[in-house]
């Protein structure tokens, strides 16, 4: 009955923080750097900068969860803290909008959001039932998406008024951590405990000690930073007048924002019933091509028809990216390690996320954006025939108990 309990009052709140984790999503993905290009016409390495934000989140995560566990706290209070930080900053970005200030608030309020991750998986661990743990997630991000969908055509179409309306944005954004952080208090947690020293990265032994995690890591870092090469150039590609198209912002906003949720809001449920129930290592191969498909469709298109397709596909495979990418370690990891193991995902997320927007805005000086989209598309398929041996052995996860032998040999 405990279970339950805990169950029940973490899909409630999970629910409402879903409305404001859709909006805050807009915020990484399309608004932040909208408003870097149009609003404070910034370079190549502030755009980056902005773009990979979050990142820098995900990096320290390991970090985050060492001293999470050292302070004595339970993970819903932490994340909840986080959340709170991400609101002062965007308050103080509409305070003071300047650009230093813009470019530093949002790397700093996207890296509160991001951090939190490995704590929510714990979360997710301890209060969702193994058997519909993607069941329950991925109704929660229809939610999700469902809200970053319409906040991105509402938001669109006021940007697209003036673009000057920025500062009321971030007010927006402000209090939607702040409601995400009233959500997060009230969640049903435990106080982290950690084994193995309190070094920060001591967490990163997994990926020497655990060789099937190690190897899923770099398959996951060679598409994971083509992925994120290739999604703040959606934006750059769609509104800089460089590449011809030179769209408004509404337009931006909808084939960037709009149709991707779309489809995401329709194919989540499936990704989700899948992830419970197939072969992980094979879903993830196809949702890997998905990726790599939509890329190719939408650099290598200037038609409307090629950039609703690529905004579809995309869409498609983010559904599955986003329960694959949340919950994958729940099926290998001890349940005490699930945090650390999310840890080093995370942090190895966070590090690509930072290194590949600098990369792509420095290396289309170089080549055009077709050619950067075939490198991207490339390093998807080679991420895909890595995973290969693990398909053709049927691997879908593994007993904790294996786990442990294995790691503490």
């Amino acid at each position: 009955m405990h279970r339950g309990t805990d169950t029940e009052v973490t899909y409630r709140y999970e629910r409402w923080r879903a409305i404001s984790s859709g909006i805050l999503e807009t915020a990484g993905t399309t608004f932040l750097l909208l408003i870097a290009v149009r609003a404070f016409n910034t370079g190549a390495t502030a755009k980056a900068l902005v773009a990979g934000g979050g990142s820098l989140g995900l990096v320290l995560t390991p970090v985050v969860v060492s001293s999470v566990a050292a302070l004595g706290w339970t993970t819903a209070r932490a994340a909840s803290c986080l959340a709170a930080a991400g609101a002062a900053c965007f308050l103080f970005m509409a305070a003071v909008p300047v650009l230093p200030v813009f470019v530093v608030g949002s790397v700093l309020a996207m890296t509160a959001s991001s951090a939190a991750v490995p704590l929510l998986t714990q979360i997710y661990q301890e209060n969702y039932p193994e058997k519909t743990r993607g069941h329950l997630f991925s109704r929660t991000v229809m939610v999700r998406i469902a809200t970053a969908a319409l906040f991105s055509e509402l938001a669109g179409r006021v940007l697209s008024q003036h673009i000057s309306y920025f500062r009321g944005l971030l007010v927006v954004f402000a209090a939607t951590f702040a409601f995400a952080s009233f959500c997060l208090a009230r969640y049903p947690s435990r106080i982290l405990t950690v084994q193995g020293g309190t070094h920060p990265f001591r967490a990163l032994r997994f990926a020497r000690q655990d060789a099937l995690f190690r190897r899923t890591l770099i398959s996951w870092m060679l598409m994971g930073f083509a992925n994120l090469m290739m999604l703040p150039m959606r934006v750059e590609y769609l509104a800089n007048p460089k590449y011809g198209l030179a769209l408004s912002v509404a337009e931006v906003a909808f084939l960037t924002g709009v149709i991707p949720n779309a489809a995401r809001l329709v194919l989540s449920p499936i990704w989700g019933w899948l992830f419970d129930r197939t072969n992980f290592f094979a879903l993830r191969a196809v949702l890997n091509l998905g990726f790599a498909i939509g890329i190719l469709s939408f650099f290598l298109s200037s038609s409307v028809t090629g950039l609703i397709l690529g905004a579809v596909v995309f869409g498609i495979s983010n559904a599955g990216g986003d329960v694959a990418w949340s919950l994958w370690v729940t099926k290998f990891a001890p349940p005490e390690h699930v945090a650390d193991y999310m840890s080093v995902h995370t942090c190895l997320t966070g590090v690509r996320g930072l290194l590949a927007p600098l990369v792509a805005f420095h290396l289309v000086r170089e080549v055009s954006m077709e050619m950067l989209g075939g490198i991207a598309a490339g390093m998807i398929g080679l991420s895909c025939l890595l995973l290969v041996p693990e398909i053709k052995l049927g691997g879908s996860g593994r007993p904790a108990k294996a786990l442990v032998e294995e790691v503490s040999d």
